[in-house]
């Protein structure tokens, strides 16, 4: 039953009394304002798409800061530090005073991430609800960024998507939207990486996942969330970045897979890393390894991170290859002069709407730009825009990703996008 209240949908607004019925209806759209009563109507007869429980509508359309008008959005799963080499617990954290202090001193921007990753849940189970083969790429994306920038309540720079929809395939790991025209249709015998971003003020969820309809691939998926969710068991503040690839890949390689009657062990991608993430910055600078031998710098107080692997059941290492659909602008770039008029436009829009986020072709088209093809390459070439294709292991191979953001609070550690889904 509908709870007593004010609710609001796309088109119109109604109220509620304590037996369910609709005591109150008015259309919100710009055509309609006329206001009638429903007495003695079930609601749910009457706005049959309404969810039933308090809250988000169905399919979603309020957007999370309208759901939560406290500002207070739901925080993710808190975890307590591991212990230090010595073996000393981390646990003094969530009572030392200063530490607490140092927390709440940051309450805003940990509200900012809760914000995002909040719609990041939101879409993804919305998404998992209709995704199925038989659906266009194309069609898939443009449907899930819609309900993102709709809950994330999209506004220029300060809210929205963080980067393109990834929708790898298969062998193809990271970096593949397609653009306008791509026919590319999901099949029943696919392995899908959902990979999409949002964010308020440039605090970023990079929260991905691996989609299959063929139960021939649930070892595979069972591995890399098992490497996914070791790694980010093994974050923490002071813990050497080598250690958290090192035990990623020692569960990784514990996994085999049997597919089409050939065993596999299943290899983390070597050349594919998580990552540390700032403020409009997706890659801030420090690389999480999923295999051991990488850097020994630590994680840090204070840091964010993208924690994500990629198992494979081909070489484990990718190359780029196919048309490039993904762009960012190069964070640290200073002033390059633009000879090319087009090009010296394009960046304007690029800044004006994604200033340092990553952005795609679609986009571009989305905001009303044609024939830019080749202003695009000029920025690249000045080394103003780069291009990220996508990234591909061998043919025939299977690859599958899963991916949190956490954040490394002075109490404790914050998996900010876990959800009961991963």
């Amino acid at each position: 039953m509908i709870l007593p209240g004010e609710w609001i949908g796309n088109w119109f607004k109604f109220k509620c009394n304590d037996k369910g019925k609709c005591i109150y209806t008015k259309y919100i759209d710009n055509t309609q304002s006329k206001s009638h009563n429903c007495l003695d109507v079930d609601v749910a007869m009457v706005f049959a798409y309404v969810s039933c429980s308090k809250g988000q509508t169905d399919p979603p359309s309020i957007p999370i800061c309208e759901l939560y008008p406290s500002g207070v959005f739901p925080k993710g799963e808190e975890c307590e530090y591991p212990p230090s080499k010595d073996g000393r617990s981390a646990a003094w954290r969530t009572t030392h005073e200063e530490k607490k202090a140092l927390d709440k001193a940051n309450e805003e921007m940990w509200s900012d991430f809760r914000q995002a990753a909040e719609a990041h849940r939101q879409v993804r189970n919305y998404v998992n609800t209709w995704i199925q083969p038989g659906m266009a790429m194309i069609d898939i994306c443009e449907r899930l960024e819609a309900c993102s920038r709709l809950l994330i309540k999209e506004n220029g720079l300060k809210a929205g998507l963080a980067f393109p929809t990834g929708c790898s395939i298969n062998h193809v790991a990271a970096h593949y939207t397609p653009n306008a025209g791509d026919p590319t249709v999901l099949q029943y015998n696919d392995v899908c990486k959902i990979d999409f971003g949002t964010h308020i003020n440039g605090r970023i969820i990079d929260c991905a996942f691996t989609v299959t309809f063929n139960p021939k691939y649930d070892r595979l998926l069972e591995a890399v969330r098992d490497a996914t969710n070791t790694g980010i068991k093994c974050a923490g503040i002071d813990v050497r970045l080598c250690d958290v690839g090192e035990t990623i890949q020692e569960v990784m390689e514990s996994y085999e897979v049997e597919i089409d009657g050939k065993t596999y062990q299943v290899k983390p991608i070597r050349n594919l890393n998580g990552h540390s993430i700032g403020q409009y910055r997706i890659h801030a600078g420090k690389t999480v390894p999923i295999v051991k031998g990488g850097e020994a710098s630590r994680m840090e107080e204070g840091e964010v991170y993208a924690i994500e692997t990629f198992g494979s059941t081909g070489r484990g290492a990718v190359h780029d290859d196919m048309e490039c659909s993904h762009y960012m602008k190069n964070f640290n770039v200073g002033h390059v002069p633009i000879r090319l008029p087009r090009a010296k436009h394009l960046l304007n829009v690029i800044n004006e709407n994604f200033g340092t986020l990553a952005f795609c072709r679609r986009w571009l088209d989305l905001h009303g730009e044609t024939k830019y093809l080749m202003a695009l390459k000029n920025l690249c070439d000045l080394g103003i825009i780069d291009p990220y294709p996508p990234l591909c292991d061998t043919k025939g191979s299977y690859t599958a990703q899963y991916e949190h953001t956490i954040l490394l609070r002075p109490t404790c550690k914050e998996v900010v996008s876990r959800g009961d889904d991963y």
